[in-house]
């Protein structure tokens, strides 16, 4: 009987140093896995370059700029418009395009926000620190990011009726699932 007594205190020990170091702080809460959780390398972080080449004119070299693009940068998107036989500087934007200055305008009519950026993630720290998960949830690292978020989702398939009803033209989008 007693051996029975000091099992059950030994198993409700551990159940509870489980749960302690379950809720001990992690840093930010990460609710999305986008790394890997292993320490192997990722092979498509690793891009091959341009070789080196000894330019005509040294005094051409453009300035080293810092968290810039070099000369040997791979440029695949500008790589594949030249063999196609476009022009890969069209790539390149040199500012806003005029057509656009109607929609800028529209978009930015109540004013711009600074750094809003920073703002959101500020706020989105802030509510994920808040969403965390259960004590289990996070023991066994369990993703909670769309059950944090989900009263903030949208229906599509509602919300893709309400425009049809509406009258108007919508692309076709695949059946809702819920309803087979």
């Amino acid at each position: 009987m007693g051996r029975m007594v000091i099992a059950a205190r030994g198993m409700g020990f551990a159940i509870v140093a489980v749960l302690a170091l379950s809720a001990c702080e992690r840093g930010d809460p990460i609710l999305m896995n986008v790394r890997s959780p292993t320490r192997a390398p990722d092979e498509f972080a690793i891009l091959p370059t341009k070789p080196l080449q000894m330019p005509e004119d040294i005094t051409a070299l453009p300035e080293p700029t810092p968290g810039g693009t070099n000369l040997t940068d791979p440029t695949p998107e500008a790589d594949a418009v030249a063999a196609l036989g476009g022009n890969p500087d069209r790539l390149v934007l040199t500012g806003r395009p005029t057509r656009d200055g109607a929609l800028v305008s529209y978009a930015t009519r109540f004013g711009v926000t600074p750094r809003i950026r920073e703002i959101l993630a500020a706020e989105d720290l802030a509510f994920r620190s808040r969403n965390r998960g259960r004590p289990l949830e996070r023991l066994f690292n369990v993703n909670v990011y769309f059950k944090a978020y989900r009263r903030m989702a949208l229906d599509q398939y509602a919300e893709l009726e309400r425009w049809r009803r509406a009258g108007v033209r919508t692309v076709g989008a695949p059946p809702d699932p819920s309803l087979d």
